[in-house]
């Protein structure tokens, strides 16, 4: 089931057909087609292994439904954490939610880049900060990474939340990686 720009959802395992899924799934993949104008690849990607569809959503639709964050705050974890991990289709797709949600459309490229020199505040610096920790040398996170966001305001809740979308992103970049998903065309043009 590829999109309806004929880019493949991914090149390394096969992509099922919509009318061959089980009716929760296509009744999920018709909900987000019908929402964003084309589906994106990623729900046609997991489409292959059903169960873990079911899984990867309703943790998704946790992080991002039940969060002390804002929607801005856990695209742009999830775009510096990509970036980290060079993980093209969470570039792409989530860079167009950092433009759009954030209202800015440089901060995506330059988060991708080297969310260091990004022009963010010091709130969502040393967010990232924890974040790219935890991705990068994990072993090396401590209480004093928590007490730098204690101090700009984040609770224990919205602490928590860097870290769940930061592990599960980097979950997310990995299968990405390994299946060769890709990034539908719309999303590159996205919030431009």
């Amino acid at each position: 089931m590829a999109s309806d720009d004929s880019t493949p959802a991914m090149t390394r395992f096969p992509v099922p057909e919509h009318d061959e899924l089980p009716e929760d799934l296509r009744e999920r993949i018709d909900e987000e087609t019908e929402r964003a104008g084309f589906t994106p690849n990623v729900f046609s990607a997991y489409a292959y292994r059903p169960a873990q569809f079911r899984a990867f959503f309703a943790y998704y639709d946790a992080l991002v439904e039940d969060a002390e964050l804002e929607r801005e705050e856990i695209e742009m974890i999830v775009v510096a954490v990509s970036g980290v991990n060079h993980c093209y289709y969470c570039n792409v797709a989530h860079g167009a939610l950092v433009r759009i949600y954030g209202e800015n459309p440089e901060l995506a490229d330059q988060l991708v880049a080297n969310y260091r020199t990004a022009e963010i505040g010091e709130k969502h610096r040393r967010m990232l900060d924890l974040a790219v920790k935890l991705t990068e040398s994990m072993e090396e996170v401590e209480e004093a990474d928590f007490e730098r966001l204690r101090e700009v305001g984040y609770s224990e809740k919205a602490i928590w939340d860097i870290g769940s979308v930061t592990a599960f992103f980097n979950l997310s970049n990995r299968m990405a990686h390994l299946a060769d998903m890709r990034p539908n065309e719309e999303f590159h043009t996205m919030g431009r």
